[in-house]
């Protein structure tokens, strides 16, 4: 495994990473590629001061996915897996386009929102399940997006902090707030209805593929989603001990729960 990627992923995804420990082995270099690049996607637009730098910098992963050759930590072990037939360029190339989504900061309707989740950290699981010869890549779709979905209820505080806001703006209007409203205090009643409600959208998304032990780690980061999205708003910051063994138990049974 590429060490400069391990420790990208350790550092920056730690749930991923702990998920691709029970990948194949052959296989575990190319899945923290995968989530590398996932990665590097997000951080577009967290380092960029406006969406326009943001789409700059999707462009040039864009290209890099298309086959144009880049030298970069991430990009260069990226091309290669590509270029071994590990990954479908489609598939990435969805993400990027849901990451463009997300770059405008502006995700009118809870329609919207399901259909980003779906493609984003939706693709990002089936792209994984196809690395790991999942029979049926697709079904490990729903999977992704709820842990996505986990993933921005529990990252809210974060993105306010940034002046982002990710939540659909029809589910906040129902409460009576703006994204700037709702932004300001997040501790709020309506705010946290508001949360709920898509806590529960996040759950419904929770369908179980058939896994086996070469596939599981594809989808275990949905043993998360569905600790989180059942406790919410009791989210643990940092992860815990039962977190944490929740997936190592799930990754060395090779199976998730129903």
């Amino acid at each position: 495994m590429n060490d400069a990627i391990t420790e990208l992923v350790r550092r920056h995804d730690p749930d991923r990473f702990l998920t691709a420990l029970f990948a194949p082995p052959d296989r575990r270099g190319a899945l923290l590629t995968l989530y590398a690049f996932n990665h590097e996607l997000a951080r577009a637009r967290e380092v960029a001061s406006e969406p326009a730098l943001a789409f700059i910098r999707l462009q040039w992963w864009r290209e890099v996915v298309e086959g144009t050759p880049k030298r970069h930590e991430v990009a260069t072990p990226l091309s290669d897996a590509m270029a071994q037939g590990l990954f479908v360029p489609a598939d990435l190339l969805a993400i990027i386009e849901a990451r463009e989504t997300e770059a405008e900061d502006e995700i009118p309707t809870l329609d919207a929102w399901r259909t980003w989740l779906l493609a984003g950290a939706g693709g990002l699981a089936v792209a994984a399940a196809r690395l790991l010869g999942a029979a049926d890549p697709e079904s490990f779709r729903g999977l992704g997006a709820a842990y996505g979905a986990a993933g921005i209820l529990r990252g809210a505080v974060v993105l306010a902090d940034q002046g982002r806001c990710l939540l659909p703006h029809d589910v906040l209007a129902e409460q009576g707030l703006s994204p700037e409203v709702a932004m300001a205090d997040l501790g709020a009643p309506p705010a946290r209805q508001a949360m709920a409600i898509l806590a529960r959208e996040g759950t419904r998304l929770l369908h179980r593929p058939a896994v086996t032990r070469a596939t599981v780690a594809a989808a275990l980061p949905g043993v998360l989603a569905r600790r989180d999205l059942r406790r919410w708003p009791r989210v643990d910051h940092p992860r815990r001990f039962g977190d944490r063994l929740a997936v190592t138990f799930h990754g060395l049974m090779g199976r998730i729960p129903g």
